[in-house]
């Protein structure tokens, strides 16, 4: 059974006086983004069946902004994480999950996505390092369970920016 990991970068984010940075909450740009990225997802990828979401303000409301349904778990561990962790964290993931979407921050989004990447001399890739804006979706396939994903097991298949 393919897996398919969505690895999503928060939308664009405000930056209010007084507001720590765990707080901020995202801006029109943003909102409208993350409901194109939504969109995307729907019309392009598998039915999403988990979601793990950091509990940070703006990739709550970048998630309610995608309008994905799916069960939600909010993890703080997603702020600030290292690839490491992050990998962690999607293995833990029950094994009837198909198609799991992870939204949180950079580094973390980008840096996972190429540490999980085997193909990292593809467009996709390419795309990836040259730049992971806000919105922007990585679309990582395995041919393994969540708890055998790993560095260099996934297939890097596309990189989205809505825009």
């Amino acid at each position: 059974m393919v897996r398919t990991l969505i690895l999503m970068r928060h939308g664009k984010s405000e930056y209010p006086e007084r507001v720590v940075d765990h707080d901020r909450p995202l801006a029109p740009r943003g909102r409208r983004e993350a409901a194109l990225a939504g969109d995307w997802l729907r019309e392009t990828q598998p039915a999403i069946d988990a979601v793990c979401c950091s509990t940070a303000v703006r990739t709550r409301e970048t998630l309610a902004a995608t309008a994905v349904t799916a069960p939600v778990q909010f993890e703080s561990a997603i702020y600030e994480a290292s690839p490491r962790t992050l990998i962690e964290l999607i293995q833990l993931t029950e094994p009837d999950v198909r198609t799991l979407l992870v939204v949180g921050h950079a580094p973390g989004m980008p840096w996972t996505a190429w540490e999980l990447a085997a193909n990292r001399d593809s467009e996709p890739a390419a795309e990836l390092s040259r730049k992971f804006p806000t919105s922007a979706l990585a679309i990582l396939e395995f041919d393994r369970t969540w708890a055998e994903l790993d560095a260099g097991t996934g297939d890097l298949v596309r990189f989205h920016v809505p825009r």
